[in-house]
């Protein structure tokens, strides 16, 4: 229905060098995952690009185990269910929490 005040001005300061695109998927994303009328947008939805020179320094398990942490933290740790972490990413709740268990992911004590 709307956009919080916080979440227009983060988007105005936002250097957006994805230019229309970047800022078409960031709303998207936020909308998907939204849990309640308004959408907000934090820091991690804008995070730039790796720079090119990066380009394999980090191995395939830690991106993935970094992303999965990152939709975790945004849902709450919730696994399943809608607007939970497993839909976000697109696929099964069990093959998540297969996942989680293979990258050792484990929700932090101060959120059980």
């Amino acid at each position: 229905m709307g956009i919080s005040d916080e979440t227009m001005e983060r988007l105005l300061k936002y250097h957006w060098p994805g230019n229309i695109r970047e800022l078409q998927n960031v709303i998207e994303r936020a909308v998907v995952i939204s849990l309640g009328p308004e959408i907000f947008i934090d820091e991690s939805f804008l995070r730039p690009s790796v720079p090119s020179d990066s380009y394999g320094t980090d191995r395939l398990e830690d991106i993935e185990r970094e992303h999965i942490i990152r939709v975790l933290e945004q849902t709450k740790w919730v696994v399943h269910g809608k607007q939970g972490a497993a839909e976000i990413l697109g696929i099964n709740p069990s093959t998540l929490r297969s996942k989680m268990l293979k990258l050792g992911i484990k929700k932090p004590p101060s959120t059980r």
